[in-house]
């Protein structure tokens, strides 16, 4: 992935396609983490029928999943025209669906002022959500990876997976800030639209960044070789299966721990265990800068030992992590709950950091755009859209063992996916 490129405009430095792969991401994630937060603490009240509150948060929380079904769609839709068209101009467009989506969101009616057409209008756009992040995620992965040079593309590939915690922190950050300077009354009549409005500006930066990019060196090769296929994912389903359902199973860990530490953990956290909400938030947001410390450890160990290696040690945390999740958060406390977060959130980082550069090289360069983003947004469908769901059932039924059984067996498939991914994977 990191061929040489042919003659054609200036490439761009290498701290700029950084950056662009990073700015990217962390804004997809921070409008996609707005959401979640606002999924468990607003709109449950705002945008469903009055009545039993678990049921409201349930139906909030099946919205949040929407965008999970919507991804896979975004990867071939906008799999097809990276692969075809090019990485730069797939990444702006992928960019804009879901700042548009986003932003419509802050200007939504709600239930009491227009029924049901007020949930209907949420469930489209954060489908619009899931499109854009279904085509931004591949995309700035390749801008990184495909610019590496030898022996760092798992160092590169770890910047785009950096969007994540950042985000998190970003969107964690705004409702802090909104909670704090605002009673309950204003925070619920109006300054929740706050964060999803001001993402316009962020989308603007990211737009201009993104803008001033060419093509990465791989697929320059893929376009001068005339290696461009007429239907990418159809190459993917039909010449590439084997790949695709190993990307996906590999991933399936990491996006079941990461929803389960922030979505269910933050409903959970603030309903049944009686943390306050500004609380939680901050104790999340002091995992969550765990979460992006472990994200460059983990990429400098995958490239002196393998990807692969690294991604069977992390899963085989996740799956010890899935036995300690009832005694650290079943009692409570502040100190477990601390530990609780500390500990799933580290672990997180190390199984997040090296993903972006496995799934990519899994694929060839000429359909890599759409394999690469299809095996992590079919992981999502399967690990994380309903993750906060499952979970809440779990939990309310059987208690939080099971949830961290959940997880573990998780990690266990994880685990035995990996195992039967080829040493040699594509450069």
């Amino acid at each position: 992935m990191n061929d040489a490129s042919s003659t054609g405009p200036a490439s761009p430095s290498k701290t700029h396609v950084l950056l662009a792969s990073l700015i990217g991401t962390t804004i997809e994630f921070f409008d996609f983490y707005i959401y979640a937060t606002a999924a468990v603490l607003v709109f449950p009240s705002l945008f469903f029928p009055a009545g039993d509150p678990a049921s409201s948060t349930l139906q909030s929380l099946a919205t949040f999943a929407l965008a999970f079904f919507a991804r896979p769609i975004g990867s071939a839709v906008f799999g097809h025209f990276g692969d075809r068209v090019g990485r730069k101009a797939t990444l702006v467009a992928a960019l804009l669906t879901m700042g548009v989506s986003t932003v419509v969101i802050g200007l939504l009616p709600t239930y009491a002022q227009w029924g049901v057409a007020a949930p209907a209008l949420l469930a489209l756009c954060r489908f619009g959500q899931g499109l854009g992040l279904g085509g931004e995620w591949g995309g700035a992965v390749l801008l990184a990876t495909e610019n590496a040079p030898p022996g760092k593309r798992a160092w590169y590939g770890m910047f785009p997976q950096l969007g994540a915690p950042l985000g998190f922190l970003m969107a964690t950050g705004a409702f802090l800030s909104l909670s704090a300077g605002l009673d309950e009354a204003d925070f619920m009549a109006w300054g929740w639209r706050l964060p999803f409005l001001g993402s316009a500006v962020l989308v603007l930066l990211g737009l201009w960044i993104r803008l001033r990019l060419t093509e990465t060196p791989a697929f320059q090769r893929v376009i001068d070789r005339q290696e461009r296929v007429a239907l990418p994912m159809r190459d993917v389903l039909v010449l590439h299966p084997r790949a695709l359902l190993l990307g996906t199973v590999s991933a399936l860990a990491t996006f079941v721990l990461f929803y389960l530490m922030t979505v269910f953990a933050l409903s959970w956290g603030t309903s049944r265990l009686g943390h306050a909400r500004e609380d939680f938030l901050w104790m999340q947001m002091g995992g969550v800068l765990l979460f992006a410390a472990t994200i460059p450890l983990s990429a400098l160990y995958a490239d002196r030992v393998g990807r692969r290696r690294m991604m069977l040690v992390a899963s085989a945390a996740v799956m010890g992590f899935g036995f300690l999740f009832e005694p650290l958060f079943g009692g409570g406390g502040t100190v477990g709950t601390v530990a609780f977060l500390a500990i799933g959130l580290a672990i997180m980082g190390l199984t997040y950091g090296p993903l972006g550069t496995i799934l990519a090289e899994l694929f060839p360069a000429e359909v890599r755009y759409s394999g690469a983003s299809l095996a992590f947004n079919l992981s999502g469908i399967f690990g994380a859209s309903l993750a906060p769901y499952i979970a809440t059932w779990l939990a309310s039924h059987h208690g939080l063992g099971y949830v961290g059984l959940y997880l573990s067996v998780a990690g266990a498939l994880s685990m035995l996916a990996l195992l039967a991914v080829p040493r040699r994977l594509h450069d």
